[in-house]
């Protein structure tokens, strides 16, 4: 059983970290949007540490940040700014007793996935979402869906529901124009989950996170615990911005699937895909169909590997807005004859 660090009260002061990609100093007027509502909406002390803000800061000096972080008595959570693409470099440097030692809970997810597992490593449950530059940074306003998660992922034990939206986008705003954060993007209406074997209830702690990254711990060999560690658990998996094709999708879980991997998990909770981005910008039908063929890549290698796994697609929990946080370690039961989730902090 892992263990769940204390919940953050307001008037906390909470670390605010860059581990991955340093955006706060390339859009530092975006980042500061995001600390503004750590401030006014959840009463919150935002403490930024020296790599916060440095661009193309070491490995090493990362991984002191996040030690300093955990280890300091006067921090109660740790957040991140973003994600980026070499937090697999900065594992190394850390010294895994502080964060046994002091367990606090961590938000993140995308490259951030390589430090919920870390932590998922060391027995400490985290909290899969949220980062001050994406959703605290919402082009007009932070979701009131992404808002309540968060607040119940930073101060409750609580057992709540992930539901489906009304609306979703993967639209995102320019921000070297800060204007353009004013109004929201356009939206899509939510189509609905798609079930696959709905026909019983799994519970069990969860794991998983970003596919890409994953699948670079299981290329380097490291950080990835023996295939049985995670029998039982519920496998939850979204995919990055870097929007990758329905058949590299295919491979990496066929590749989970020969290493014996896939097979551990009897229910499987599909993130919904983001199908645009700046430099591709898809029209809606374009991005639908991106989307269903995601789906199928997944069934097919479920079908293959864990054919008698429970399998939800498309709730909203990973690069796309609203953003529910999950509990990266924590509870989640799927009950497939009442299509409803629901999991602890």
């Amino acid at each position: 059983m892992l263990v769940s660090p204390p919940p953050v009260e307001p008037g906390d002061r909470v670390a605010m970290l860059s581990p991955s990609w340093a955006g706060p100093a390339v859009y530092p007027d975006v980042h500061d949007i995001g600390l503004q509502v750590l401030r006014d909406e959840f009463q919150l002390v935002s403490v930024e540490f020296p790599t916060t803000r440095q661009l193309d800061a070491s490995a090493n000096d990362r991984a002191r940040d996040l030690m300093d972080a955990f280890s300091d008595e006067s921090i109660a959570a740790v957040m991140v700014s973003i994600g980026g693409d070499d937090q697999l470099t900065v594992l190394p440097h850390l010294d895994s007793a502080v964060f046994s030692t002091h367990p606090k809970r961590f938000f993140g997810f995308s490259d951030n996935t390589n430090m919920l597992n870390y932590l998922w490593n060391l027995g400490v449950v985290s909290c899969h979402g949220s980062s001050t530059m994406i959703h605290l940074a919402r082009a007009g306003g932070v979701h009131p869906v992404s808002m309540e998660s968060l607040r119940s992922a930073l101060f409750t034990n609580d057992t709540v529901e992930l539901k489906p939206v009304e609306a979703f986008t993967d639209l995102t705003p320019e921000w070297s124009d800060i204007s353009t954060l004013v109004s929201p993007v356009p939206t899509t209406k939510e189509s609905g989950w798609h079930w696959h074997n709905a026909d019983h209830v799994v519970a069990g702690p969860t794991w998983g996170g970003n596919l890409e990254i994953l699948h670079w711990n299981l290329a380097a060999n490291r950080w990835i615990l023996p295939v049985e560690a995670y029998e039982g658990c519920v496998l939850l998996l979204e995919t990055s911005e870097e929007m990758p094709s329905s058949e590299e999708v295919f491979r990496m879980l066929r590749n989970f699937g020969e290493r014996g991997l896939l097979q551990q998990f009897p229910a499987i909770v599909v993130a919904k895909p983001k199908a645009w981005h700046l430099g591709q910008k898809n029209d809606a039908a374009t991005r639908e169909a991106f989307r269903n063929d995601q789906r199928d890549a997944v069934l097919q290698a479920v079908e293959i590997y864990n054919s008698g796994a429970l399998v939800v697609i498309s709730p909203d929990f990973g690069h796309t807005d609203p953003q529910y946080v999950l509990p990266y370690g924590g509870q989640m039961t799927v009950d497939g004859p009442a299509r409803r989730v629901t999991m602890t902090y």
